[in-house]
C-alpha cells in the first residue's frame, strides 16, 4: 500500500546503524516496512554528533579510536540523503512518532545502558520526545527505545505503561523510573498505554526471537500507533 498525499507522516527516530552501537537495523527495516505497508509516509531522523563508540559487529567489543556520526550511520539505513537532521525536525511536521531499538538507543540518544534508572538523555532527543506527548501524537516505542521513553517522561513527571520484555534488570529500571512496566512473554506482544498513546513491543529484547515473531510484534505496533493519529 503505498502513501498517498493524505497519508500519516511518521517520524522514525534513528541511532546510528547496528544493534551494538546504533539502531537495530531489522528493527529498523521491519518498522519502515510496516508504516509502508499500513499506508504511512515517514521521515528518518537522527541527530548529528558522535556516537558514543564504535562496536566490531564481527567480535562485539569496542574499536579503539574509532568514531562515527549517527546521522551519517542512521543514513545508511534510510538511504543516501533521506535522513534529516534532529535540529532540523519540527514535531508538528509529524502525525506520529516510531522509535526501533538497538544499543543506540541506550547509548547515543541516552546513558540508559551504562546508567540505567541514573541515565542522561540528550536534550535535543528528550524534547523531541516529550513533545509528541505533549501534543497528544501517538509513539511506537521498540525494543529498548521504552527506556528511552522512561527517561523522557521521568523528566515530566509523568508515568506510562511499557514493556522491555521480561527483562528483569530492565525492568526495575523502569520502575525506579516511576513507569508502569509489564512483562511480555515474546517479541510478538504489544502493550498499549491509551492514556499516552504510547505503544511498546520488545522485539530483539528477546535475543532468541525469530524475524517472523519480531515483525508480527512490530506490524502490530505501527498499526496501534496509526490507529491513533
Amino acid at each position: 500500500m503505498s502513501p498517498t498525499p493524505q497519508s500519516p507522516k511518521v517520524a522514525v527516530l534513528l541511532s546510528g546503524c547496528g544493534h551494538l552501537d546504533g539502531a537495530e537495523v531489522r528493527e529498523a527495516v521491519l518498522a519502515l516496512l510496516a508504516l509502508d505497508q499500513h499506508g504511512a509516509a515517514f521521515q528518518c531522523i537522527a541527530p548529528n554528533a558522535p556516537q558514543f563508540h564504535v562496536i566490531n559487529h564481527v567480535t562485539g567489543e569496542p574499536v579503539a579510536g574509532a568514531t562515527r556520526n549517527i546521522l551519517e550511520e542512521s543514513s545508511r539505513i534510510a538511504r543516501v540523503g533521506q535522513c534529516l537532521d534532529l535540529a532540523l525536525a519540527k514535531v508538528a511536521d509529524y502525525d506520529a512518532l516510531v522509535m526501533p531499538g538497538g544499543y543506540g538507543v541506550a547509548k547515543n540518544h541516552c546513558s540508559f545502558a551504562f546508567k540505567g534508572a541514573d541515565a542522561d538523555v540528550r536534550p535535543d532527543v528528550a524534547a523531541f520526545v516529550r513533545s509528541f506527548f505533549d501534543a497528544k501524537k501517538p509513539v511506537g516505542a521498540i525494543c529498548i527505545a521504552p527506556a528511552l521513553v522512561a527517561l523522557a517522561l521521568h523528566q515530566a513527571k509523568d508515568a506510562a505503561a511499557m514493556t522491555l520484555g521480561n527483562d528483569a534488570g530492565c525492568a526495575a529500571a523502569l520502575t525506579q523510573l516511576g513507569q508502569h512496566n509489564q512483562n511480555t512473554p515474546s517479541a510478538r506482544e504489544i502493550i498499549i498505554d491509551e492514556a499516552h498513546k504510547l505503544i511498546t513491543s520488545p522485539a530483539y529484547m528477546f535475543d532468541d526471537a525469530k524475524l517472523s515473531d519480531v515483525f508480527v510484534g512490530i506490524d502490530r505496533c505501527v498499526a496501534e500507533v496509526l490507529k491513533r493519529v
